[in-house]
């Protein structure tokens, strides 16, 4: 059963959250502050955390949340959802290395898909097979896709689930690695235009 965190600091909201996601077969554990949430991600981490940005007395507790959880792991899906929706807002949510940046308007049904969406992403990039696949290098470039991680001149380069993804889908459209082959077996439908890798 996967495991889903919520922080919010206001208690209807929370809970509202809390039952709907129950319903849907996860198990939820909520927090109404920054602190208790890092004791309880100290303990066990989340499978996905979603993640209020003002939490009680913090205005943006929420941010420095996303930094300590994404610290702790690189690969937790992360969801903001707030009723900040400035463009500033999304900006620094995304760049802390939030997978997804929601407003609190958003209908229940749209919330359940983006978190099954991001739930089949990370299921799809745990798939790489064989550990002799999983390892793959192209000059200074080091793809691990069992621990999703990239390396350039041997430093890693810190990358969120989603932004792994995309590199992974841009190297396979780029032809460098049959990146389909060894994540999963159906095509996807993630194609966006990437910078090149340095040089």
């Amino acid at each position: 059963m996967k495991r889903i965190a919520i922080v919010e600091d206001e208690p209807a909201i929370r809970e509202n959250y809390a039952d709907v996601l129950r319903k849907q077969g996860y198990a939820v554990s909520t927090y109404a502050n920054r602190p208790d949430a890092e004791d309880g991600f100290k303990q066990r981490l989340p499978d996905l955390a979603i993640i209020d940005i003002g939490l009680a007395h913090e205005i943006d507790g929420g941010f420095q949340l996303c930094q300590t959880l994404r610290a702790m792991s690189a690969t937790v899906p992360i969801i903001f959802l707030t009723a900040r929706d400035s463009d500033i807002d999304t900006v620094v949510g995304l760049r802390m290395g939030a997978d997804d940046y929601l407003t609190k308007d958003i209908s229940l049904p749209h919330l359940m898909a983006r978190i099954a969406a991001l739930f089949r992403r990370s299921e799809l990039l745990s798939l790489a097979s064989a550990p002799a696949e999983s390892l793959l290098e192209r000059g200074l470039l080091t793809l691990d896709l069992n621990r999703m991680q990239v390396k350039w001149n041997e430093q890693t380069v810190d990358l969120t689930v989603t932004e792994f993804c995309w590199f992974m889908h841009w190297q396979n459209a780029r032809g460098m690695y049959e990146a389909d082959r060894i994540l999963c077996r159906k095509r996807t439908l993630w194609w966006m235009t990437a910078p090149s890798p340095p040089t």
